[in-house]
């Protein structure tokens, strides 16, 4: 989760797109696929608000305005990607939100614009934090993102005395049973191997900080539970909740929390709170599908701006909206303090490692198993082999046969 800020007329910032190679001359997006003139980045970089964006334009390593490229479909507020003068580097910014990060994702990989066949994306942002994982400035790294909110939902005051929770899965009977109807987007599961490989380049970063931060942190110590939030920022391997509703508290955390394990049989790990990455990720399954993007080169990071729940004896209203935490800034920061050596450890490592791609040794995908393989979560796991599916089928392309709407 983010704090908003009104983002408007700040892109004007860099040259307009040149009709020389690397860079698209005019013509269809049939033409523009066909592969004459088009850029071919080594590294996208993709924002979802103007913070998040700017901290990087500007800085001593590469020129992201050196040439900017209006791509129909982007958001009104941020229409164009901007690039270094080569190409090698862009980035897009989505606006916030899921519909937002859908629209420019699947707009970007269907623009014909970019041949992105071989490129890195790095989703990069900021996200709230539990401080029984990570604390505020903290760099956190996904293998898994979770759609924690695509659930029934009551208000807590009508619901059984013996729920902690208004949030039902879908087609459940009851909280943390697992959902029975699946929309597809549940879960992701990205490049594990790339992660371990991504954040070993960002531990090489001096991470910011603030003396508000330190001071705030400093009231999780009183319990164990929040160890993690009290200590300074790190690089961490814990994963991400997607959900367009921007929550905060102690209950709705620790219920997605639990929801995250339910959900990935066992193995995500919760930590971070954002609102775009399922959504971004559904657009990248689909484009990988096609052959438009290697959906094993994403990297989900994400930096803690706030804590997602209070400290101890806090009211919950307070920690969301009356204090300052201390960690907007830090967090901003740190996108670019540890994702700068991200971009340049892929650069330099192009040719040795990057051009031929980092080898998964985990699954990737969806829950249905889109792009092949055996999901190690889901209804159709190893881990649930009894289970039998009802499901209505279609055929994809003719490969294979993906259930689209399953009830156990």
């Amino acid at each position: 989760m983010r704090f908003s800020t009104i983002a408007a007329g700040l892109l004007a910032a860099g040259s307009s797109l040149s009709l020389a190679s690397p860079f698209a001359a005019g013509g269809s997006v049939a033409r523009r696929s066909a592969g004459a003139g088009i850029a071919k980045p080594k590294v996208f970089i993709i924002s979802m608000f103007t913070p998040e964006a700017d901290v990087w334009w500007g800085i001593p390593e590469f020129d992201l305005l050196a040439k900017n490229v209006t791509v129909p479909g982007f958001s009104p507020l941020f229409p164009d990607a901007h690039c270094t003068a080569n190409g090698e580097i862009c980035q897009l910014v989505t606006g916030e939100g899921e519909i937002n990060a859908a629209v420019t994702i699947a707009s970007l990989l269907r623009s014909g614009l970019f041949d992105l066949t071989s490129t890195y994306f790095l989703i990069a942002g900021i996200a709230g934090i539990s401080p029984e994982l990570g604390t505020l400035g903290s760099v956190s790294f996904a293998r898994f993102a979770i759609q924690v909110a695509l659930q029934y939902e009551f208000d807590v005051r009508e619901v059984p005395s013996n729920w902690s929770t208004g949030y039902v899965p879908q087609g459940a009977k009851e909280p943390l049973q697992y959902p029975v109807d699946i929309y597809g987007t549940e879960v992701f599961e990205v490049n594990d191997a790339l992660r371990q490989v991504a954040m070993s380049f960002a531990k090489k970063a001096s991470l910011n900080d603030s003396a508000t931060a330190v001071a705030y942190r400093a009231k999780y110590a009183t319990s164990d539970l929040y160890a993690a939030g009290a200590q300074g920022p790190s690089v961490i391997a814990c994963d991400v909740a997607t959900s367009d509703v921007y929550y905060s508290g102690t209950i709705l955390s620790s219920v997605f929390s639990n929801y995250t394990k339910v959900i990935t049989n066992g193995t995500g790990e919760y930590c971070a709170t954002a609102q775009e990455d399922n959504a971004t990720l559904e657009a990248m399954m689909r484009g990988a599908a096609d052959g438009i993007v290697d959906y094993s080169r994403i990297i989900v990071m994400r930096t803690a701006s706030d804590f997602e729940r209070p400290y101890p004896g806090q009211a919950t209203i307070d920690n969301l909206l009356t204090v300052d935490q201390g960690g907007f800034e830090p967090a901003v920061q740190n996108i670019y303090l540890a994702g700068v050596k991200i971009v340049e450890g892929i650069l330099d490592g192009w040719n040795s490692t990057f051009a031929s791609g980092v080898k998964a040794t985990n699954y990737l995908g969806d829950i249905f198993g889109t792009l092949g393989g055996q999901p190690d979560f889901g209804p159709y796991g190893p881990s649930n082999p009894a289970l039998k599916k009802k499901s209505v089928k279609r055929n994809v392309k003719g490969r294979r046969n993906v259930p689209v709407k399953v009830r156990l």
